[in-house]
């Protein structure tokens, strides 16, 4: 009886704190964390503080390369654009959103959405919470490159919600680009700096936008050797202080391909040369992307996904291969799953796409890490339908560069968020812990623990940059605990239960 006794309080005290724990839940990450797949039947990649969650949905807008899109911050998509047309948040055209990039090349693209990686990008306008803007581009078929920047803003506040385009198709800048565009916050933390690259690879256009008005800040020469490319996908580092782009040629029959590394000013918008790494291994590559904690630079091939270290001294000596093409089919129809675009997910992971239409997404589950720990999981996840192209989405929670000379802007406060703090999995069996969070203006942060009686029993420094930790805690006694962030005099606390089996 003692026994039958002992373990029906154990079973209540379990049903208890799970009750306590109720309270937790999962949601989306925010204006980043949706991908829209598929140019004929459609899929949509939701991702989680920890996961990610796939399914199939009715929508209009196809997708090809180019894909600009962006949620609200509970993760509803707002509007979305294939280069096209500009959807709205049912994936239908917004009023006013048809008749985007006029050229041939865009009109021969119409049934599937523009072939350009990182063809446009959607930005919140500064200082209003209901115009969006969206910087786009197509190509020109006797010049092979993008003959305009061109800038459409759309209003959520009319049409009943769905918003309308009010502004299409204005022609930011005239010139020779190649294909691709990005976004960084300004040190400031309102505005954003744009910024296109010249056809040849030897030029940044770049582009300040403000609460009035869209500005052209002017060119600079990067200092490399002039070389017939493209940008790919042109990237900022999540922490906005480094940026990255590719740029190559074809000799003969082999390809010459580079990845040139640069530091960035987000005050003055000025790019430093840090250095070029050749990576020709005879197979074209477009993906580039950074790790969450903005130490490491992933690109790749079609063959090959390479890593740098770009916090070393000699960033070149650091350029290793974490993964390689290991020619798997994915059927119907037969096409390989090699490397093409890479994503940073809202869920701390990088996922890359393949060249051709294919049903599987490659996984790389630890970026933060060196080497082949960062774990890339070949074609491990199955999307139900065909797709090529990623988001281009910029880190929309960079705060002003505190401390600089254009920290100026005492109206622009700290990011509103409860952290985005999130533990799985809860209740904790075995000791691993993943922690999820968004700390304030990306500030460092500490991770502790703390028993029922307010005793310290476990405590872990959150890096600046990063929104992922895998911790092993210590062997602590079944119960509650609690956890608490604490980051730039800000505080977040959730219910953990521990339950050794």
């Amino acid at each position: 009886m003692k026994l039958i006794k002992n373990m029906i309080i154990i079973k209540s005290n379990f049903l208890l704190m799970m009750i306590l724990l109720k309270s937790f839940s999962i949601y989306s990450q925010g204006r980043n964390s949706v991908w829209l797949m598929g140019y004929q039947s459609k899929v949509r990649m939701s991702f989680t503080g920890t996961s990610y969650n796939i399914s199939s949905e009715t929508r209009t807008i196809p997708f090809l390369d180019t894909q600009g899109n962006i949620s609200d911050e509970n993760g509803n998509v707002l509007m979305s654009s294939n280069g096209i047309f500009i959807a709205d948040a049912f994936g239908d055209t917004m009023q006013n959103g048809s008749g985007l990039n006029p050229n041939q090349f865009t009109t021969d693209n119409k049934d599937f959405g523009l072939p350009i990686s990182y063809g446009n990008i959607i930005l919140p306008m500064p200082g209003d919470t209901n115009k969006y803007v969206l910087f786009h581009q197509t190509l020109d078929y006797s010049t092979g490159d993008s003959p305009d920047i061109f800038y459409s803003i759309a209003d959520l506040s009319l049409n009943g919600g769905l918003g309308q385009v009010i502004s299409k198709n204005s022609v930011a800048l005239n010139g020779s680009f190649g294909g691709g565009i990005t976004a960084c916050k300004h040190g400031n933390g309102r505005d954003w700096w744009v910024i296109a690259i010249s056809i040849d690879g030897d030029l940044i256009h770049e582009f300040l936008l403000t609460p009035d008005s869209i500005i052209y800040t002017g060119v600079q020469n990067l200092q490399l050797q002039p070389e017939y490319g493209w940008a790919g996908q042109p990237v900022f580092s999540p922490d906005g202080e480094k940026f990255a782009f590719r740029n190559g040629y074809l000799s003969g029959m082999n390809w010459n391909l580079f990845i040139n590394l640069f530091s960035f000013d987000r005050c003055s918008g000025i790019f430093n040369l840090d250095t070029v790494i050749n990576y020709s291994d005879n197979t074209i590559g477009y993906g580039t992307m950074y790790s969450p904690n903005s130490k490491y630079l992933y690109f790749s091939t079609s063959s090959h996904v390479y890593q740098v270290n770009t916090d070393t001294s000699d960033i070149g000596a650091s350029f290793q291969t974490v993964a390689t093409n290991d020619t798997f089919l994915s059927a119907p129809p037969v096409f390989y799953t090699n490397f093409h675009l890479m994503y940073l997910a809202a869920n701390g992971k990088i996922y890359l796409s393949s060249t051709s239409s294919v049903l599987h997404l490659h996984e790389m589950n630890y970026p933060d890490s060196s080497g082949v720990v960062c774990d890339v999981q070949l074609h491990n996840i199955s999307t139900i339908h065909f797709f090529i192209g990623v988001p281009n989405h910029p880190n929309y929670y960079l705060g002003a560069k505190t401390g600089s000379s254009c920290d100026t802007l005492t109206s622009v406060n700290e990011i509103e968020h409860d952290f985005r703090f999130k533990i799985f999995p809860n209740p904790v069996t075995d000791r691993n812990l993943k922690i999820v969070y968004l700390l304030p203006q990306n500030k460092k942060g500490m991770f502790e623990i703390f028993d029922i009686n307010g005793r310290k029993v476990f405590s872990y420094s959150l890096p600046q940059w990063s929104t992922l930790q895998y911790i092993i805690i210590p062997r602590l006694a079944n119960g509650v605990y609690n956890c608490v962030i604490t980051s730039a005099g800000e505080r977040v606390s959730k219910k953990l239960l521990v339950f050794n089996e």
